[in-house]
């Protein structure tokens, strides 16, 4: 098989299934709660996780890392938190390259607040547009999200000016890393960021599992996410106080084995280096670019100057499922359709694109059997 569907999720290397048997094998316990032996090695293993996560991202506090479900989960929390914190006529902004994980959360936010949302604009090279997005900032905004690279098309979207700019006026801002990470190693205090949210199952780890982060202060701004256990000081039936942070937005009894799984796959992605992994990626999306740009009738979307290894693309006259279909006989695995992203499908006027995104583990030779695939497809439909 060639699997060119990495930006949904990546494959899982031995040394990470590795952790994960281990850790059903020899110590599986809850943790935080337990006094036995297992229970605190169970415990030890998930904090020193946690901090992994802390140094790859260069997070200030180690408690400033929340384990989450993923990127999903971590988007609805940071916005049911700023439920408590917005007002009617308040205005949050959100690009037009946005996953639907970062649009919907929000959109629900502002029916319950009376928030007003707005949105960056994009351009034909699937680029947003900083003029308008500068003309959008007021001293009424509150909070900007957008995604750090499009999962639909691959643009590395300018992060540092949204940032800056924003607490300029004084607004918050989310970053979606969940496409950044498996090919850039952010760096948060440099980038001053007040969240940022990744899911583990795009860089080499287990599904089920994610990280928000927050900046301290911010994360003592929010109210609860979930309550329940771990989360909480005290209770009785008066009143209830909660717990510091990280435990109070980590309700119940997490996914323990996802969180010791995501250290290591980001260990194990160090290993190999970050740098390395981008200059080879750019390789492949060079070459893959030039190859499927010599197919007749073949267009391509995305075509920032500052995009990672991401070609969505499709054949003129032939709906993107059917190519996908076509190249998946020929095992081939892509992703076809919206890509949780029909304002950008909108925008271009189109049902949806046929998408091959490339990780490290990739060869260029698979991409030749890409483009032959491609080829047999266009033949077999026109």
């Amino acid at each position: 098989m060639v699997y060119f569907d990495n930006a949904a999720t990546s494959q899982t290397p031995q040394q990470v299934i590795d952790v994960i048997v281990d850790y059903y094998t020899n110590y599986n316990a809850n943790i935080h709660r337990g006094v036995h032996t297992l229970s605190q090695e169970a415990t030890d293993k998930y904090e020193q996780a946690r901090q992994t996560i802390q140094r790859h991202f260069n997070a200030k506090y180690v408690h400033e890392v929340i384990f989450t479900s993923g990127t999903t989960h971590s988007i609805n929390l940071v916005a049911n938190g700023f439920s408590a914190l917005l007002e009617k006529g308040d205005e949050i902004i959100v690009s037009a390259l946005e996953h639907h994980s970062n649009i919907v959360p929000w959109q629900m936010l502002c029916e319950r607040t009376g928030a007003i949302l707005k949105v960056i604009p994009m351009n034909q090279h699937g680029e947003l547009e900083m003029d308008a997005y500068d003309a959008l900032l007021s001293e009424n905004t509150k909070l900007v999200f957008v995604n750090h690279i499009s999962n639909a098309l691959g643009t590395i979207n300018p992060i540092k000016h949204i940032i800056d700019n924003a607490h300029q006026i004084g607004a918050a801002v989310l970053i979606d890393g969940a496409q950044a990470c498996p090919h850039i190693k952010p760096d948060l205090q440099d980038l001053n960021v007040d969240f940022y949210v990744a899911s583990a199952h795009k860089i080499c780890g287990p599904t089920g599992v994610g990280i928000l982060y927050g900046k301290e202060e911010w994360l003592n701004k929010l109210p609860p996410y979930q309550g329940g256990g771990e989360m909480i000081a005290e209770v009785t039936f008066e009143k209830t106080t909660y717990a510091g942070l990280p435990h109070k937005f980590e309700a119940g009894t997490p996914n323990i084995c996802g969180g010791i799984a995501f250290g290591a796959a980001l260990n194990y992605m160090n290993a190999i280096g970050f740098e390395a992994i981008a200059d080879y990626e750019n390789e492949l999306l060079d070459y893959g670019t030039e190859k499927l740009s010599e197919i007749e009738g073949l267009k391509i979307y995305g075509t920032s100057k500052n995009k990672t290894s991401v070609i969505s693309f499709n054949l003129e006259g032939i709906h993107p499922y059917d190519v996908g279909s076509i190249l998946d006989k020929l095992g081939i695995a892509v992703r076809t359709g919206h890509h949780c992203a029909q304002p950008i499908m909108n925008y271009f006027n189109i049902p949806g694109t046929v998408r091959a995104s490339f990780a490290f583990y990739n060869t260029k030779t698979e991409i030749d059997t890409l483009v032959e695939g491609v080829r047999k497809a266009k033949m077999m439909l026109s």
